[in-house]
């Protein structure tokens, strides 16, 4: 009777395991779905600039320079924090994103925004998309890269 006892034991043990199992690598398949979106909360943390789409020079952001950015399915916004400066720099809303271009379709934004919109609404970029990482590049009319803003997820 133990021994049956201490069998059923182990076969119920066993299956809570690979129940667990289960829903640990479903889990982990939502994270990496997810991982390659840019849903979710980003801070720029350097700048690249570009000669014939080579890298020439790296920037990290100056201290209390602070630029954010927030993505949900489909709308963006961002803000800019610069130190000494009053301007205000915040931008609102839509983008799409594919394996490698990023276009935002901005609807209003902070002052110096507003004039920039009222001349160009739509910003489309080069978007290079790691899990915990992103650039957008600028490109010129020839598809040459200018310069890119280079983020890391903080949430």
């Amino acid at each position: 009777m133990k021994i049956l006892f201490l069998l059923i034991s182990l076969i119920t043990l066993s299956a809570c395991n690979e129940g667990k199992s289960a829903d640990n690598t479903i889990k982990s398949e939502a994270q990496d779905d997810q991982a390659l979106k840019l849903n979710g909360t980003w801070e720029m943390v350097s700048y690249y600039n570009y000669v014939d789409n080579e890298i020439v020079d790296s920037f990290q952001t100056n201290i209390g320079y602070k630029q954010v950015k927030m993505y949900t399915d489909r709308k963006v916004m961002w803000s800019k924090n610069v130190p000494g400066d009053s301007t205000e720099w915040f931008g609102y809303g839509d983008y799409t994103a594919d394996d490698n271009e990023l276009t935002e379709i901005l609807e209003y934004g902070s002052e110096m925004m507003r004039r920039i919109i009222e001349e160009k609404h739509e910003f489309k970029y080069e978007l290079v998309l790691d899990k915990n990482k992103f650039s957008q590049i600028e490109i010129d009319d020839e598809g040459n890269r200018l310069y890119s803003e280079n983020y890391r997820r903080i949430e």
